[in-house]
């Protein structure tokens, strides 16, 4: 890749700035239009959300995805095991990391202001912190924006969980995700940190509570993280199915 010119301080402020957010993704209907960040293509590609992935056992192979769910999100590295030690400036201006939550699960959500289905999946990321409260759930939201608009729609919007700012390290936030940057996407880790699985696209209730369900029965020893993660992986797969013929048959 060619080294480009150095740019003056102005300049190169704003480009850092923009490193996390300038080339992301529109998304729209029933999946996301994607842009990688640093080397962004000719054009948008238009995918299906793919169902909920999760970090499998190396000696295990991921078991094949049905037709309507066949490309999987991008991913330039593998999903961690465990929830990343990422270190993001808040909207109250301090540094926070996203381990301090660790002890209790907890639902990463990325997402931006100009993001369409980033702004739908709000309402019920709200409720999903209320109606779990007995099991500690936390919500941590990480914007891939810049700091105004991300506090403006905040306080509009009534957003009363933790929010961290991207607009500086949000590149290297998704990263260690092991993804490319795609909007929206939510991480979904237990008390002890394992990231149980990570869905790519509009998060819907349906899929949130089957996350959730069986993240309890993990906590509660009913089930073992392997299991559940297959589990997650086969029912998210069974709801956008039937999404996905529910939608079909309503435009025919």
């Amino acid at each position: 890749m060619n080294t480009p010119a150095a740019p003056s301080p102005a300049s190169g402020r704003a480009g850092r700035r923009l490193l996390g957010v300038a080339v992301l993704l529109a998304c729209a209907g029933g999946g996301f239009l994607a842009y990688r960040l640093l080397n962004p293509p000719p054009s948008l590609h238009f995918m299906p959300a793919p169902a909920a992935q999760a970090p499998a056992p190396a000696a295990s192979p991921a078991p094949a995805a049905p037709a309507a769910e066949a490309q999987s999100p991008p991913q330039s590295h593998p999903i961690p095991e465990v929830l990343p030690d990422l270190r993001l400036p808040g909207l109250d201006g301090r540094p926070h990391r996203l381990r301090q939550w660790q002890g209790r699960p907890v639902l990463v959500n990325f997402w931006a202001t100009w993001c369409e289905p980033c702004r739908r999946e709000i309402p019920l990321l709200k409720r999903l912190r209320v109606e779990h409260a007995r099991d500690h759930l936390e919500i941590v939201g990480i914007a891939l924006d810049f700091r105004d608009p991300v506090q403006k729609y905040v306080g509009a919007n009534g957003m009363d969980y933790p929010v961290l700012l991207g607009e500086d390290g949000g590149y290297q936030a998704v990263a260690a995700f092991g993804m490319e940057p795609v909007l929206p996407f939510s991480v979904f880790a237990d008390a002890q940190g394992r990231i149980v699985t990570l869905k790519v696209g509009e998060l819907h209730r349906d899929e949130a509570e089957l996350i959730l369900d069986r993240i309890r029965d993990v906590a509660q020893g009913r089930l073992e993280l392997g299991v559940a993660r297959e589990h997650i992986a086969a029912g998210i797969q069974g709801l956008a199915t039937a999404r996905a013929a529910a939608a079909d048959a309503a435009s025919h």
